[in-house]
């Protein structure tokens, strides 16, 4: 796989109009006391494609993510979701609802719940206790966790103690937790931090899997995964996207280069 390597200017240039992408990120600044953290970010995210999203600390990254689930509001710019949706005048339970998922470095699992509790608890539409303990899983919930159960290689733990899961598997059953949700973009925030290194291939797979039916972003230091994701590479630096391509054009680029290794 192989993308040509964009300048700052051109990574504006070569987006997508708002209506042609399912996430469309324009002109997005954000800023804490003077301290420019987005500047100017432009960045789309197409339907059923996967980003990979690398830059040295506090190139900001999460901050990215803070304003695309509304956790942040801009100073500046759009954030449009499915051509219309302005995504920065909703809130963040909004953005979730819409078709927005976020999962966060560390997993937060229901640990005292078995595994197919806590894919039953994150179902789409079950809201409150009432929901959680008397509303009886239709044939079609059912088929839909077992699904998710496949997907996320747990089918063998559906009755085990989540706090019994290996850390890899709690960030597995978390990204399920995600897809009962069933949004139409994901977000996942360094995956496989603290995995075993098989626990690191299978969450390439899981992820590549995922992309082929939803889009997915994720935010990563660990190189050997990006380049497992085999998946188009944006750079981010002092807040802004300077580079996008495949790991190795974006590896070998000079700006890259000097940005990584002249800290």
């Amino acid at each position: 796989m192989s993308h040509k390597l964009l300048a700052p200017e051109e990574v504006a240039a070569s987006a997508p109009e708002p209506g042609d992408a399912l996430l469309y990120v324009e002109g997005v600044s954000v800023s804490f006391d003077g301290f420019k953290a987005l500047n100017d970010l432009n960045f789309y995210a197409s339907a059923r494609q996967m980003e990979a999203m690398i830059g040295p600390n506090g190139a900001g990254k999460t901050t990215m993510m803070d304003v695309i689930s509304g956790k942040t509001k801009p100073d500046q710019g759009r954030l449009i979701f499915r051509g219309d949706v302005d995504l920065a005048k909703l809130d963040e339970a909004a953005i979730a609802n819409l078709g927005i998922g976020r999962k966060f470095q560390k997993p937060t699992v229901f640990e005292n719940h078995t595994v197919f509790d806590n894919l039953e608890l994150a179902q789409k539409g079950r809201r409150g206790v009432f929901h959680a303990v008397f509303k009886r899983l239709s044939a079609d919930e059912r088929v839909r966790i077992d699904e998710v159960l496949g997907i996320i290689s747990l089918a063998a733990h559906t009755h085990r103690r989540a706090g019994d899961l290996s850390h890899g598997q709690k960030q597995w059953l978390e990204i399920g937790m995600l897809l009962m949700q069933d949004p139409e973009l994901l977000m996942v925030d360094e995956p496989v931090a603290g995995m075993t290194d098989a626990e690191t291939e299978d969450t390439a797979q899981l992820l590549r899997r995922i992309a082929e039916t939803h889009s997915v972003m994720v935010v990563e230091h660990d190189m050997d995964f990006v380049r497992a994701l085999d998946t188009r590479v944006s750079v981010l630096h002092e807040g802004s996207v300077i580079a996008q391509g495949s790991l190795d054009t974006v590896q070998n680029d000079e700006r890259v280069i000097e940005i990584y290794l002249g800290r």
